[in-house]
């Protein structure tokens, strides 16, 4: 059966749970203890050379990197997530890579200085904060336009583009940033976290946040 390896607050790991799910997998979630230090242990070192997350083990075959592990699992339903022919397929690509070099890479720097540190007694770096804030401002009307001309990313069909960016914006408004201007990604974003893929994972990864600062406040 194939596992996967992740952690609820990951959201490269969310983003192979996702596709899992909409492709109808049947798969074993492995969560990795990050805070314990279990993803530095030999026996994952197997599965991800760097001890990192998200990985999976296919009966035997491992793979690691969200996005390879994602279009493995297209290719192997051969789904439409991830179209054949060769000019629908890099569209695909081209707004899967503006997804995570661009949009997800700023909204990292401010999530993890606005959410993760704290959680890790760590100081927070405004420099990144606000550099993060001014990529977003500059790429989020990027993929607003995108979205108000057409339903989805790359057109009238949810592809790998999609669920990508949905799960990487995942973690914004407990960063303090605000989505609601963009009028076509909330609608987009809105409409896909009501659909089962995203709802057999949790209703809203905004509760997985809270609920491990809960958990943190109640052991200190």
């Amino acid at each position: 059966m194939l596992k996967i390896y992740g952690a609820d607050l990951s959201s490269p790991a969310n983003k192979v749970r996702f596709t899992a799910n909409y492709l109808g997998f049947q798969y074993e979630y492995v969560k990795v203890d990050l805070r314990s230090g279990e993803h530095m242990k030999p026996e994952y070192k197997k599965v991800h050379p760097a001890n990192k997350i998200p990985a999976i083990d296919d009966d035997g075959f491992t793979l690691f990197e969200s996005n390879a592990i994602i279009r493995y699992l297209a290719d192997k339903k051969g789904s439409p997530l991830y179209p054949k022919e060769l000019k629908a397929r890099a569209i695909v690509e081209q707004w899967l890579d503006f997804g995570s070099m661009h949009v997800g890479m700023a909204l990292a720097k401010v999530v993890y200085n606005r959410v993760f540190a704290p959680m890790r007694g760590q100081p927070a770096d405004e420099n990144s904060i606000k550099e993060g804030l001014g990529f977003l401002d500059r790429f989020l009307p990027v993929v607003d336009e995108q979205l108000g001309r057409h339903k989805f990313l790359v057109g009238e069909n949810l592809t790998l583009a999609d669920i990508n960016l949905l799960a990487l914006l995942d973690p914004a408004e407990s960063a303090g940033v605000a989505l609601t201007n963009y009028k076509s990604l909330s609608r987009w974003r809105d409409a896909l976290k009501q659909e089962p893929f995203y709802t057999k994972c949790f209703k809203d990864y905004g509760d997985v946040i809270r609920a491990r600062q809960a958990a943190m406040q109640k052991a200190q």
